[in-house]
């Protein structure tokens, strides 16, 4: 039975770790990072015509303080714009190609006001491009566990999970849930045996059951 470690936060795993065992992988849970809320404060985004998510954690954080809603939402994916659907907010926009420049090529031109909402630090290429406010909403902070995991794959869904399980000296194959994953894990000298094609949980079990 090939174990594979799940690295992502506990209360967040579970999706996860079902669709793994009903595909007869032996689920080691192993948390590499956590989500700080960066605020409470409502979110009033109804002077933008455009707010632009990149993460369910984000959409989820977006969901929790949202007050007055912006004119359209653009979703970076489909497992941010599930995210979104999760707590009654729908998404006019998902980019096919699951990056900020993915969005940058499908946002409508001129796109008027745009927000981007996402992680302390996140990469701020709508900003640079489209002059787009930005709204951090959590940060990520990496663990630092004790020793490296156990298993035969470890399942990393986002560069900082690459990042944080680089540190732990581990020298097992990876497979990452997007290019960016992947970029971060190649970088930091880790194996990368597959990527989804899909940033969110469809795509990660589809890149994964082939090598169970």
């Amino acid at each position: 039975m090939t174990r594979v470690v799940v690295t992502r936060p506990e209360d967040q795993a579970a999706p996860l770790v079902t669709r793994l065992a009903e595909l007869g992988a032996e689920v080691v849970l192993y948390p590499l990072v956590r989500i700080e809320p960066l605020g409470d404060d409502p979110i009033d985004a109804s002077g933008y015509d455009w707010l632009v998510v990149t993460s369910p954690n984000g959409a989820r954080e977006l969901a929790r303080r949202l007050a007055l809603p912006p004119r359209a939402l653009a979703a970076i994916g489909p497992g941010t714009a599930a995210a979104l659907a999760e707590h009654g907010l729908e998404a006019d926009l998902v980019a096919r190609t699951h990056t900020q420049e993915g969005l940058l090529d499908e946002l409508p031109r001129p796109p008027g006001r745009v927000l981007l909402a996402a992680a302390e630090g996140a990469r701020r290429l709508l900003v640079d491009e489209l002059g787009a406010d930005f709204l951090p909403l959590y940060r990520t902070v990496e663990l630092a566990p004790p020793a490296p995991p156990e298993g035969d794959l470890v399942l990393l869904a986002s560069p900082s999970a690459a990042s944080a399980l680089a540190a732990t000296g581990a020298a097992i194959p990876v497979v990452t849930i997007g290019p960016q994953t992947t970029e971060a894990a190649a970088a930091a000298g880790l194996e990368v045996v597959a990527e989804a094609e899909s940033s969110d949980l469809d795509g990660l079990i589809a890149a994964v059951a082939p090598l169970l």
